[in-house]
């Protein structure tokens, strides 16, 4: 074999790798928090509520060799709104786009008719490489693992998948998390990077903004509220007359909701939960755009905005 020319040798042009991955899963099967892992930084939103993911957040993990660029899907699901229908539709159109698909199934949950329900979808879609991750392995023993990654393998041979993979990771405890990226990385087209170093995202600030807003006010309400918030981050505009070295930027978002009865849920008594939305996602926001911030929240009411095409189309769906 002749020695490679200069440039060949050139890691950017010829060996360098970079190309686009999502993660499956039912809700809350650790989609957002791999995500995150991977990619260092808080960009896409988390919570223990399954669906809580709405919008499209691409986390961009830079490596040396490669650049791994994360799509972050909602989790499909059986639709039950209209709302439903179009998120499952973002799923499937990103499926068919991305150089890899990584399905995520708790270590810590036995497989059910809503693994196989993605797995069956899985399945249909051919060309694109798919790898098993079996994710919150910090809840289990080994035994319980071994079992999950037999049940995994036994699905695929079942429904006709090739997995390129079968990796058990944690994100929480960061356990295989760089093995994982490692393993991703092969199966990425050749490419020079396609964003710059140090973008962990492309989602507009304003996106992401709402979306820390929106993490804060899920908090606290668990099953007082289902899924009927909405943020929309109105402006976003540096503080006139403040000097060069003392900035501040004004927000100011809307909190929608579904029912006016919703309302009292999320301001609290005497405002107190309101409050404590700005104030949790104040520091996050402060905290992604490295400025400080001042968070202006309105509570609005956009009746049955899940199931109106107008209202979605407003609200951003």
């Amino acid at each position: 074999m002749s020695a490679p020319s200069p440039a060949e040798s050139e890691p950017q042009a010829t060996d360098h790798r970079a190309g686009f991955a999502c993660f499956v899963g039912r809700p809350n099967a650790g989609k957002s928090t791999l995500t995150n892992a991977l990619v260092g930084t808080k960009v896409a939103i988390t919570s223990n509520r399954p669906q809580t993911t709405r919008h499209t957040v691409r986390g961009i993990v830079h490596r040396p060799d490669a650049q791994l660029i994360l799509v972050d899907t909602p989790g499909l699901h059986k639709p039950r709104t209209l709302l439903g229908e179009r998120l499952n539709d973002v799923v499937r159109t990103t499926w068919a786009e991305v150089d890899v698909i990584g399905f995520c199934l708790p270590a810590n949950e036995k497989l059910g008719p809503g693994d196989r329900f993605i797995a069956k979808e899985l399945a249909s879609i051919k060309k694109t490489p798919k790898i098993a991750i079996v994710t919150k392995t910090d809840l289990v023993d080994s035994k319980q693992l071994a079992e999950q990654l037999i049940a995994i393998d036994q699905l695929g041979k079942e429904l006709g998948i090739e997995w390129a993979e079968i990796v058990p990771v944690s994100a929480v405890g960061e356990k295989q998390v760089d093995l994982l990226a490692e393993l991703i990385t092969p199966l990425l087209p050749k490419s020079p990077p396609l964003y710059p170093e140090g973008d962990l995202t492309d989602e507009p600030e304003q996106v992401m903004v709402a979306e820390l807003i929106r993490e804060a006010a899920l908090e606290g309400v668990r099953d007082e509220l289902p899924h009927s918030i909405a943020v929309v981050v109105e402006e976003m505009l540096p503080r006139e007359d403040r000097p060069a070295d003392k900035p501040l930027l004004d927000i100011h978002a809307f909190v929608y909701i579904e029912r006016p009865s919703q309302k009292g849920i999320i301001i609290g008594p005497k405002g107190k939960r309101l409050k404590e939305v700005g104030m949790k996602s104040r520091k996050h926001i402060e905290a992604l755009l490295g400025t400080p911030v001042f968070l202006d929240l309105h509570v609005k009411v956009a009746k049955d905005w899940q199931r109106d095409p107008k209202q979605l189309r407003k609200l951003g769906f």
